[in-house]
C-alpha cells in the first residue's frame, strides 16, 4: 500500500467517524447534545476536506479547480445525501414509514443522477 493511500484511509476513517457521531449527537433528541454534535460534525468535515487535499498533494496531482460543473456535482451529491438521510430520519425518529420511503427514494434517484452528470452519457 502506498503511503498516500494509507494516509487517505486513516484520515478518511477518522473524518467519517467524527461526522457520523456528530450527526447522531445532533439529530437524536434523547442524547441532548445538539451543539456538541454540530461541533463534532464540523470537525469531521474539516478532517475529510484535509484528507482530500493531503492525498492530492502526496499523489502529486494538481489542486482541484472550481468550475461550475464541479460545484454543481457537489451540490447534487449533498442534496441527494440529505434527502436520503431525511428519509431514514423520518423512519427511525418519527416513525413515518410511507413519507420516509418516498423521500429516501427521491434521494437515491438524485444520487444516481450523479453518474451521468459526472461521467456523461456516450
Amino acid at each position: 500500500m502506498k503511503k498516500s493511500n494509507f494516509v487517505a484511509l486513516i484520515l478518511g476513517t477518522l473524518g467519517v467517524v467524527f461526522f457520523a457521531l456528530g450527526m447522531c449527537m445532533a439529530l437524536l433528541p434523547e442524547w441532548g447534545m445538539f451543539n456538541q454534535g454540530i461541533v463534532c460534525g464540523v470537525i469531521g468535515l474539516v478532517i475529510l476536506l484535509a484528507a482530500v487535499l493531503i492525498w492530492r498533494k502526496l499523489e502529486g496531482k494538481a489542486p482541484i479547480k472550481l468550475k461550475a460543473k464541479t460545484i454543481g456535482s457537489v451540490a447534487v451529491g449533498v442534496l441527494g445525501a440529505l434527502l436520503l438521510g431525511v428519509g431514514m430520519c423520518l423512519t427511525m425518529v418519527f416513525g413515518r414509514m410511507v413519507p420516509s420511503i418516498v423521500v429516501g427514494l427521491v434521494g437515491i434517484v438524485v444520487l444516481l443522477m450523479l453518474i451521468p452528470l459526472v461521467k456523461g452519457i456516450k
